[in-house]
Protein backbone atom coordinates (compact mmCIF):
# COMPACT_ATOMS: atom_id res chain seq x y z
CA UNK A 1 0.00 0.00 0.00
CA UNK A 2 2.08 3.11 -0.63
CA UNK A 3 2.00 6.88 0.75
CA UNK A 4 2.29 10.32 0.28
CA UNK A 5 2.86 13.64 2.32
CA UNK A 6 0.15 15.65 1.75
CA UNK A 7 0.56 19.17 1.31
CA UNK A 8 0.23 20.00 5.43
CA UNK A 9 2.82 17.34 6.12
CA UNK A 10 0.77 14.17 6.97
CA UNK A 11 1.79 10.84 5.86
CA UNK A 12 -1.10 8.46 4.44
CA UNK A 13 -2.19 5.47 3.03
CA UNK A 14 -3.34 5.55 -0.69
CA UNK A 15 -4.03 4.17 -3.81
CA UNK A 16 -2.72 6.38 -6.57
CA UNK A 17 -0.47 9.43 -5.42
CA UNK A 18 -1.53 12.07 -7.61
CA UNK A 19 -5.20 11.25 -7.48
CA UNK A 20 -4.93 11.69 -3.74
CA UNK A 21 -3.25 14.99 -4.12
CA UNK A 22 -5.62 16.02 -6.08
CA UNK A 23 -8.52 14.66 -3.84
CA UNK A 24 -7.39 16.43 -1.34
CA UNK A 25 -7.04 19.72 -2.08
CA UNK A 26 -11.05 19.29 -3.74
CA UNK A 27 -12.40 17.77 -0.16
CA UNK A 28 -11.64 21.68 1.66
CA UNK A 29 -14.25 22.93 -0.60
CA UNK A 30 -17.32 20.83 0.80
CA UNK A 31 -16.71 23.42 3.08
CA UNK A 32 -17.59 27.02 1.90
CA UNK A 33 -20.23 29.26 1.35
CA UNK A 34 -22.67 28.98 4.37
CA UNK A 35 -21.43 25.76 5.49
CA UNK A 36 -19.93 25.96 9.03
CA UNK A 37 -18.56 23.39 11.26
CA UNK A 38 -17.54 23.36 14.71
CA UNK A 39 -15.71 21.29 16.91
CA UNK A 40 -17.92 18.46 18.50
CA UNK A 41 -20.08 18.61 15.57
CA UNK A 42 -21.43 15.33 13.31
CA UNK A 43 -20.56 14.85 10.04
CA UNK A 44 -21.58 12.36 7.52
CA UNK A 45 -18.38 11.68 4.86
CA UNK A 46 -20.85 9.60 2.04
CA UNK A 47 -18.61 8.25 -0.76
CA UNK A 48 -15.26 8.62 1.89
CA UNK A 49 -12.57 7.10 -0.56
CA UNK A 50 -9.55 6.89 1.12
CA UNK A 51 -10.68 8.92 4.06
CA UNK A 52 -9.49 12.70 2.70
CA UNK A 53 -12.30 14.71 4.15
CA UNK A 54 -12.38 12.69 7.44
CA UNK A 55 -8.68 13.16 8.18
CA UNK A 56 -8.59 16.95 6.99
CA UNK A 57 -11.46 17.18 9.82
CA UNK A 58 -9.95 15.74 12.36
CA UNK A 59 -6.91 17.83 12.23
CA UNK A 60 -8.78 21.04 11.35
CA UNK A 61 -10.71 20.75 14.79
CA UNK A 62 -7.93 19.22 16.48
CA UNK A 63 -9.67 15.54 16.89
CA UNK A 64 -12.74 17.23 18.34
CA UNK A 65 -15.03 16.07 15.28
CA UNK A 66 -17.46 12.70 14.88
CA UNK A 67 -17.51 11.85 11.30
CA UNK A 68 -19.12 8.54 10.16
CA UNK A 69 -17.41 7.80 6.96
CA UNK A 70 -18.85 5.31 4.15
CA UNK A 71 -16.79 3.64 1.17
CA UNK A 72 -18.40 0.71 -0.43
CA UNK A 73 -15.55 -0.78 -2.33
CA UNK A 74 -13.10 -3.20 -0.59
CA UNK A 75 -10.01 -2.31 -1.89
CA UNK A 76 -10.55 1.52 -1.24
CA UNK A 77 -12.14 0.85 2.21
CA UNK A 78 -8.86 -1.16 2.94
CA UNK A 79 -6.84 1.99 2.82
CA UNK A 80 -9.48 4.49 4.29
CA UNK A 81 -9.62 1.94 7.15
CA UNK A 82 -5.78 1.97 7.49
CA UNK A 83 -5.69 5.80 7.16
CA UNK A 84 -7.83 6.30 10.31
CA UNK A 85 -6.54 3.02 12.36
CA UNK A 86 -3.34 4.87 13.02
CA UNK A 87 -5.18 7.76 14.35
CA UNK A 88 -6.94 6.02 17.30
CA UNK A 89 -9.94 7.76 17.23
CA UNK A 90 -12.99 6.82 18.55
CA UNK A 91 -15.18 9.46 17.53
CA UNK A 92 -14.32 8.44 13.83
CA UNK A 93 -17.02 5.43 12.75
CA UNK A 94 -16.01 3.57 9.55
CA UNK A 95 -18.35 1.78 7.33
CA UNK A 96 -17.47 -0.86 4.67
CA UNK A 97 -20.71 -0.05 2.81
CA UNK A 98 -22.36 2.81 0.26
CA UNK A 99 -25.88 4.57 1.39
CA UNK A 100 -28.45 4.31 -0.93
CA UNK A 101 -32.48 4.64 -0.62
CA UNK A 102 -32.48 0.70 0.35
CA UNK A 103 -30.69 -1.62 1.99
CA UNK A 104 -29.03 -4.38 -0.10
CA UNK A 105 -25.94 -5.69 -2.30
CA UNK A 106 -25.47 -3.66 -5.61
CA UNK A 107 -23.08 -4.15 -7.85
CA UNK A 108 -20.26 -1.70 -8.50
CA UNK A 109 -17.93 -0.84 -10.82
CA UNK A 110 -14.23 0.13 -9.61
CA UNK A 111 -11.60 1.96 -11.22
CA UNK A 112 -8.24 0.88 -9.80
CA UNK A 113 -6.74 3.76 -12.01
CA UNK A 114 -9.33 5.94 -11.16
CA UNK A 115 -10.69 5.23 -7.95
CA UNK A 116 -12.74 8.09 -7.32
CA UNK A 117 -14.57 7.74 -10.24
CA UNK A 118 -15.99 4.00 -8.92
CA UNK A 119 -19.61 3.78 -9.17
CA UNK A 120 -23.12 1.82 -9.02
CA UNK A 121 -23.33 3.98 -12.87
CA UNK A 122 -20.83 3.07 -15.05
CA UNK A 123 -19.65 4.94 -17.86
CA UNK A 124 -21.12 2.79 -20.73
CA UNK A 125 -20.69 4.47 -24.06
CA UNK A 126 -17.34 5.52 -25.73
CA UNK A 127 -18.98 9.11 -26.97
CA UNK A 128 -18.77 9.72 -22.74
CA UNK A 129 -15.13 8.94 -22.76
CA UNK A 130 -14.63 11.52 -25.68
CA UNK A 131 -16.89 14.09 -23.71
CA UNK A 132 -14.37 13.80 -20.59
CA UNK A 133 -11.90 14.18 -23.19
CA UNK A 134 -12.59 17.82 -24.47
CA UNK A 135 -13.64 18.83 -21.33
CA UNK A 136 -9.80 18.07 -19.81
CA UNK A 137 -8.16 19.67 -22.76
CA UNK A 138 -10.61 22.44 -22.65
CA UNK A 139 -10.06 22.74 -18.88
CA UNK A 140 -6.09 22.27 -18.61
CA UNK A 141 -5.09 25.33 -17.35
CA UNK A 142 -7.09 24.78 -14.13
CA UNK A 143 -5.14 21.81 -13.29
CA UNK A 144 -2.97 20.85 -10.54
CA UNK A 145 0.64 22.87 -11.02
CA UNK A 146 2.23 19.27 -10.79
CA UNK A 147 0.82 18.08 -14.37
CA UNK A 148 0.36 21.59 -15.74
CA UNK A 149 3.81 21.48 -17.65
CA UNK A 150 2.08 19.06 -20.51
CA UNK A 151 0.38 22.11 -21.91
CA UNK A 152 3.84 23.20 -23.34
CA UNK A 153 3.58 19.91 -25.85
CA UNK A 154 2.41 19.74 -29.43
CA UNK A 155 -1.39 19.75 -28.95
CA UNK A 156 -1.52 16.34 -30.99
CA UNK A 157 0.74 14.74 -28.11
CA UNK A 158 -1.02 16.28 -25.25
CA UNK A 159 -4.67 15.04 -26.61
CA UNK A 160 -3.13 11.65 -27.35
CA UNK A 161 -1.95 12.02 -23.76
CA UNK A 162 -5.10 12.98 -22.28
CA UNK A 163 -7.07 10.41 -24.38
CA UNK A 164 -4.37 7.79 -23.07
CA UNK A 165 -5.11 8.77 -19.23
CA UNK A 166 -8.68 8.53 -19.69
CA UNK A 167 -9.14 6.04 -21.46
CA UNK A 168 -7.21 3.84 -19.54
CA UNK A 169 -8.42 5.25 -15.96
CA UNK A 170 -12.03 4.01 -17.05
CA UNK A 171 -11.08 0.26 -16.86
CA UNK A 172 -13.09 -1.37 -14.07
CA UNK A 173 -13.68 -4.37 -12.66
CA UNK A 174 -17.11 -5.34 -10.93
CA UNK A 175 -16.94 -5.76 -7.15
CA UNK A 176 -20.26 -6.87 -4.43
CA UNK A 177 -21.20 -3.95 -2.31
CA UNK A 178 -23.52 -3.55 0.73
CA UNK A 179 -25.97 -0.59 0.86
CA UNK A 180 -27.88 0.65 3.29
CA UNK A 181 -29.84 3.83 4.31
CA UNK A 182 -29.05 6.90 6.15
CA UNK A 183 -32.32 6.58 7.84
CA UNK A 184 -31.14 3.10 8.98
CA UNK A 185 -27.55 4.40 10.07
CA UNK A 186 -29.58 7.35 12.47
CA UNK A 187 -31.50 4.74 14.45
CA UNK A 188 -28.90 2.06 14.61
CA UNK A 189 -26.12 4.56 16.22
CA UNK A 190 -28.84 6.96 17.59
CA UNK A 191 -27.70 9.94 16.16
CA UNK A 192 -29.73 13.14 17.54
CA UNK A 193 -28.28 15.55 14.89
CA UNK A 194 -25.96 15.40 11.59
CA UNK A 195 -24.60 19.10 11.43
CA UNK A 196 -22.58 18.06 7.86
CA UNK A 197 -24.08 15.51 5.32
CA UNK A 198 -21.52 15.58 2.62
CA UNK A 199 -22.69 13.18 -0.41
CA UNK A 200 -19.61 12.63 -2.88
CA UNK A 201 -21.13 9.44 -4.53
CA UNK A 202 -20.45 9.43 -8.47
CA UNK A 203 -24.40 9.48 -9.97
CA UNK A 204 -25.42 7.79 -6.70
CA UNK A 205 -26.51 11.07 -5.27
CA UNK A 206 -30.45 11.35 -5.58
CA UNK A 207 -30.35 7.42 -4.32
CA UNK A 208 -28.65 8.51 -0.81
CA UNK A 209 -31.24 11.49 -0.38
CA UNK A 210 -34.27 9.69 -1.12
CA UNK A 211 -32.93 7.02 2.14
CA UNK A 212 -33.39 9.47 4.54
CA UNK A 213 -37.15 9.23 6.21
CA UNK A 214 -38.96 12.33 6.52
CA UNK A 215 -38.88 12.20 10.10
CA UNK A 216 -35.20 12.16 10.07
CA UNK A 217 -34.47 15.06 7.56
CA UNK A 218 -34.69 17.62 10.59
CA UNK A 219 -31.69 16.23 12.21
CA UNK A 220 -29.85 17.24 9.28
CA UNK A 221 -28.67 21.00 9.45
CA UNK A 222 -26.40 21.52 6.11
CA UNK A 223 -26.01 19.32 2.80
CA UNK A 224 -22.92 19.37 0.51
CA UNK A 225 -23.93 17.67 -3.07
CA UNK A 226 -22.04 16.36 -5.65
CA UNK A 227 -24.83 16.84 -8.47
CA UNK A 228 -24.18 14.81 -12.15
CA UNK A 229 -26.87 17.15 -13.53
CA UNK A 230 -28.37 14.18 -14.90
CA UNK A 231 -32.58 14.50 -16.07
CA UNK A 232 -32.62 17.63 -14.51
CA UNK A 233 -31.39 16.26 -10.92
CA UNK A 234 -29.89 19.90 -9.73
CA UNK A 235 -33.28 21.03 -9.89
CA UNK A 236 -35.01 17.36 -8.43
CA UNK A 237 -32.57 17.89 -5.23
CA UNK A 238 -33.12 21.84 -4.75
CA UNK A 239 -36.63 20.83 -4.43
CA UNK A 240 -36.24 18.30 -2.14
CA UNK A 241 -33.93 19.75 0.29
CA UNK A 242 -36.47 23.00 -0.21
CA UNK A 243 -39.28 20.81 0.85
CA UNK A 244 -37.40 19.92 3.81
CA UNK A 245 -36.99 23.57 5.21
CA UNK A 246 -33.26 24.39 3.50
CA UNK A 247 -33.76 28.37 3.21
CA UNK A 248 -30.16 28.90 1.48
CA UNK A 249 -29.28 26.75 -1.76
CA UNK A 250 -26.26 27.90 -3.53
CA UNK A 251 -24.58 26.04 -6.18
CA UNK A 252 -21.40 26.35 -8.14
CA UNK A 253 -19.33 24.64 -10.89
CA UNK A 254 -15.30 24.27 -10.33
CA UNK A 255 -13.38 25.55 -13.04
CA UNK A 256 -11.75 22.38 -13.92
CA UNK A 257 -15.24 20.42 -14.77
CA UNK A 258 -16.64 23.54 -17.03
CA UNK A 259 -18.81 22.18 -19.56
CA UNK A 260 -19.35 19.47 -17.75
CA UNK A 261 -22.65 18.13 -16.11
CA UNK A 262 -20.78 17.81 -12.54
CA UNK A 263 -21.50 20.63 -9.56
CA UNK A 264 -21.15 21.19 -6.16
CA UNK A 265 -24.89 22.51 -4.39
CA UNK A 266 -24.22 23.61 -1.02
CA UNK A 267 -27.49 24.20 1.45
CA UNK A 268 -27.95 24.79 4.84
Amino acid sequence: MPKIRLSNGTKIFCLQKNEARLMYQEVQNYVKHGIQINAGDTVFDVGANIGLFTLWLFEKFNHQINVYSFEPIPDIYEVLNANVKGLNAENIKLFPCGLSQQSGDVKFTYYPNMTFGSTAYPISKNSEIDDLKEIAVANFKHFPASISWLRWLPYSVFSRIINYKLTSSFQGQQVNCQLKTISEIIFEHQIEKIDLLKVDVEKSEMDVLLGIKDEDWHKIKQVFVEVHNLDFRIDQISYLLKDQGFKNIKIEQEPILNGSDIFSLYAW
